[in-house]
Formats: structure tokens, C-alpha cells, sequence
């Protein structure tokens, strides 16, 4: 059952933090106050509240704190929970052909299972909004996407639920086994009613619904334009992978004559409406194209680096004005599942081109904040702290052993390691409470989560 937002009237107020809010102009406070009323953010600014203020329900003594907006997570493959620390030394390629034959294996129940405890793993890292890119439909698996929506409701994670596909098979020259793809015009009359279900589109709404075929090896040019056509049709976004590594530009060329970007742009899938996970082997040209349309990036450090595919071109991206944002990528890919260490893993690696100025931590933390909002298309919702967007905050505790001789409260975020997290509210209601989840039973999503794991792999290829 979804969690209801608090009553309109009534107020939370922060007081004593550090705060940054991410704003057009980076506006900081070193001891300033947030007034929540209902779900949304009444008033951000220095010193304490104002004491007019009345019907409020907590006061939260931010003393030792950063109070930022929410993070958000651009790329996810929730089910994947379930096959974490399997094909451990693998590339892509792969990688994918070692754990196709096992997901083709799942179903709704193991996909519940597995996206409560990824929900999990967000929330308890400071991440207020995911997606999630499912595209493994097994024919008997029931509905594994109403499982996904299910679990994120029970925990109250906003989310963004990518109904992906996958058409090209081993026998098409994909990757996919043929039993782990579907029919193109099942997919477009799937991914319809999926819109049709589950999309909102109204303002604080906690459930978007984006079409999303998999990738350029495993979905044919036929559903790809007929997936644009579509959710253009419906009002929806769009989202793929897209440049992820070497082994996939070379694909790309033989199969179409051209690399990733300009195939992309060839079937009508650049654009504002679009984003597309890791674009690690971007050119020049690639950059200026996303900029000029407006194409977006979820930008997933770790999951390139545990499958070495390379790291992406971040900083000239941003110089170019592409949208960019972070994404945590498959648990199968990315073990830890958390959001907040995207972080500083991306401060790092990025300075990795050579320059320690390639990223600062002010940028990561934009990344994972405001960033990922305006690759979802919710930049005037949620992402910043201001006046009138949704009480989606992360009040960070920084003065702990970890981190109390970092003078600079966003250094001790980015640089540091992941700070212990004291609240984190969405649409205005506290989901974790002192690191714990207190809408659910941690202990119990943990035992679940094994006992499907151990499923999962006992069931016959």
C-alpha cells in the first residue's frame, strides 16, 4: 500500500544544519533551517526558523549536520539483487551471456524480493527517486513489472519504472537466449498498458512510468522506432543504454555502418524526452550531438569500472551542457547498490582524465542531485532545495569520527566516506530514521532476499 503524504498543514522544521541546496546559484548555509509543510519545502535560508511558525509536528536539532536534496538514481537493474558477485572478472559482453540464461529464469515473486532489497540499499545511501530498467519478461513470470512498482510503493521510494524489451536473440545475432525475448508488437502492447496503468504525470506524483528497450544488441531498428513513436504518443521518456563499451561501438558498425550515437540519431532517439545509461566511448561529435539535443547521460561510475568498460568523458560532457546525472546500474554489476557512494566514486574517477579540477565535489554532488532530476524531467520538481518543490531531503550526520575534521561539510560528503544518515525524507515523510528503514523490516528483506537468491540459482536452465 503507498504511503499518504502528511497533512498540508502541517509543518517539520530543521534547524542548526549545514546546508546545501543545490540551487541555480549553489546557495550554502553553514547553520541554516528547512520548513517542510505537507510535502513540499515552505522556506529554505540562514539562521533559525521563523518563530511565527505554527502546527509543527517535529523539530529536527540539525546541529552536526548536512541537510541536501534527496539523490537521485538515473540507471538501475533492481532485479539483478538477486545474482550480485557472479561473473566477477568478466567484460560486458561476457558478463551478459553468463547471467542472461539465470534471469530468463525469474518471475514476479523473486522480482519483488529482489526490488525491496535494492529500494532498500537506495533509501538507506539517501536516495529519494530511482529508476529502473526491467527488460526480462519470461512468458510464465507474471507480472514482474507490477512486482517492482509494488515493492518501491511499500518502502516509499519515488520511481520512475522503465518497461524495457528485448527482441534480438542468438538467433537474430544478439546476445539474449531466444527464450528471453519477446515479440515486438507484445512489447509495444505491453509497454502501452504499462503507461496506461501506471504512469502519472501530475506534479509530486511518486510514479513515472518511460519506455525503454534494452540496448542496440539485443533490440532490432524496427521496435526501437516503434518505441519512440510510442512514447512520444503517451508523453513519456525514453531510455536505453548507449555507448557502454568498445566490444558495443564495434557492434554497432558492423551491424549498421555507423557507431552508437549516430544509429541512435538515424531511428529518431535523440532528444529532451531521452537518456541513455554509461556513454562511456563518446567522440566529440557524439558530445556535441547529445548537447545540441538535449540528450541525456546517467552516468555510472562504478558499474563502468567493475566491468572495466573505461570511464566516460564527464567533464566534457558537462562543459557541453549535457545533461548529466548518476545511476547506480545493475546490483550484478555494482554489488553495493547504494546511490550516496556514487558520489565520490565519481569525483575520483573522473580526475582520473588527468585533472584534478575534472570534477569537484560540488559538481558530483550536483550529479547526484540536480543532475538526475533534469535527466528524468523532474528538474522543476525535485533536485534542489527551494521554496515549492517536494520535501525529498537527506540530513547527513558529519560530525562523527569519519568526518569531524572535515571543515567543509559537502567535502565531508563527496570526498569522504558515505556519512551515516540521521533522516531522509520523501514527499515530506521520514522513510529512514538513524540509518533504518521504518516502513519495513530490514531483518525480514534480508532473509527474502536470500532465500530468493538461493531460488533464483536452484531453478533448471
Amino acid at each position: 500500500m503507498a504511503l499518504q503524504p502528511p497533512p498540508a498543514d502541517q509543518r517539520i522544521v530543521i534547524e542548526n544544519a549545514a546546508i546545501a541546496t543545490v540551487d541555480a546559484n549553489d546557495t550554502e548555509y553553514a547553520r541554516g533551517h528547512v520548513v517542510v509543510l505537507g510535502n513540499t519545502v515552505e522556506a529554505v535560508g540562514d539562521g533559525p526558523a521563523p518563530a511565527w511558525l505554527d502546527d509543527v509536528v517535529r523539530r529536527i536539532d540539525g546541529d552536526g549536520h548536512l541537510v541536501t536534496p534527496g539523490l537521485v538514481n538515473t540507471h538501475h537493474h533492481f532485479y539483478q539483487w538477486l545474482t550480485r558477485g557472479l561473473a566477477q572478472d568478466d567484460i560486458l559482453f561476457d558478463w551478459l551471456v553468463a547471467l542472461y540464461p539465470t534471469w530468463a529464469r525469474i518471475d514476479a515473486k523473486l522480482v519483488h524480493a529482489a526490488s525491496l532489497g535494492s529500494a532498500a540499499a537506495l533509501l538507506k545511501s539517501g536516495c529519494t527517486t530511482a529508476s529502473d530498467h526491467h527488460y526480462v519478461f519470461p512468458r510464465d513470470g507474471g507480472d514482474v513489472l507490477g512486482a517492482s512498482v509494488e515493492a518501491v510503493r511499500e518502502l516509499g521510494l519515488r520511481f520512475t519504472a522503465l518497461r524495457g524489451s528485448m527482441d534480438r536473440s542468438q538467433k537474430d545475432g544478439g546476445l539474449p537466449p531466444d527464450h528471453a525475448v519477446e515479440e515486438p508488437d507484445d512489447i509495444l502492447a505491453a509497454s502501452e498498458a504499462a503507461v496506461d496503468r501506471h504512469h502519472d504525470s501530475s506534479f509530486g506524483s511518486m510514479l513515472h512510468v518511460a519506455i525503454a528497450p534494452c540496448s542496440p544488441f539485443s533490440v532490432s531498428t524496427d521496435l526501437l522506432r516503434r518505441s519512440a513513436e510510442l512514447a512520444r504518443r503517451k508523453g513519456v521518456r525514453l531510455h536505453t543504454h548507449g555507448s557502454e563499451t568498445a566490444e558495443e561501438e564495434q557492434f554497432c558498425k558492423e551491424l549498421f555502418g555507423m557507431g552508437p550515437t549516430d544509429y541512435f540519431e538515424s531511428v529518431g532517439w535523440l532528444g529532451e524526452d531521452v537518456w541513455m545509461a554509461h556513454c562511456v566511448h563518446m567522440s566529440d561529435s557524439d558530445i556535441a550531438k547529445f548537447a545540441e539535443t538535449g540528450t541525456g547521460v546517467a552516468h555510472c561510475p562504478s558499474s563502468n569500472a567493475r566491468l572495466a568498460a573505461g570511464i566516460a568523458r564527464v567533464p566534457d560532457m558537462l562543459r557541453a551542457g549535457v545533461p548529466v546525472g548518476l545511476g547506480v546500474d545493475g546490483a550484478a554489476s555494482n554489488e553495493s547498490g547504494e546511490l550516496g557512494t556514487e558520489l565520490r566514486n565519481a569525483l575520483l574517477i573522473n580526475r582520473l582524465h588527468g585533472s584534478p579540477t575534472a570534477l569537484t565535489g560540488r559538481q558530483a554532488l550536483r550529479l547526484g542531485t540536480m543532475g538526475g532530476a533534469r535527466v528524468l524531467g523532474r528538474q522543476d520538481e525535485i533536485g534542489s532545495i527551494e521554496a515549492g518543490k517536494l520535501a525529498d531531503l537527506a540530513l547527513w550526520k558529519i560530525d562523527g569520527i569519519m568526518h569531524s575534521s572535515i571543515a567543509d561539510p559537502v567535502a565531508a560528503l563527496t570526498f569522504g566516506s558515505l556519512p551515516p544518515l540521521s533522516v531522509l525524507l520523501v514527499n515530506g515523510i521520514a522513510v529512514v530514521e538513524e540509518g533504518r528503514l521504518t516502513t519495513v523490516d530490514e531483518d525480514r528483506i534480508a532473509r527474502d532476499c536470500a532465500r530468493a537468491a538461493r531460488e533464483l540459482a536452484a531453478r533448471p536452465v
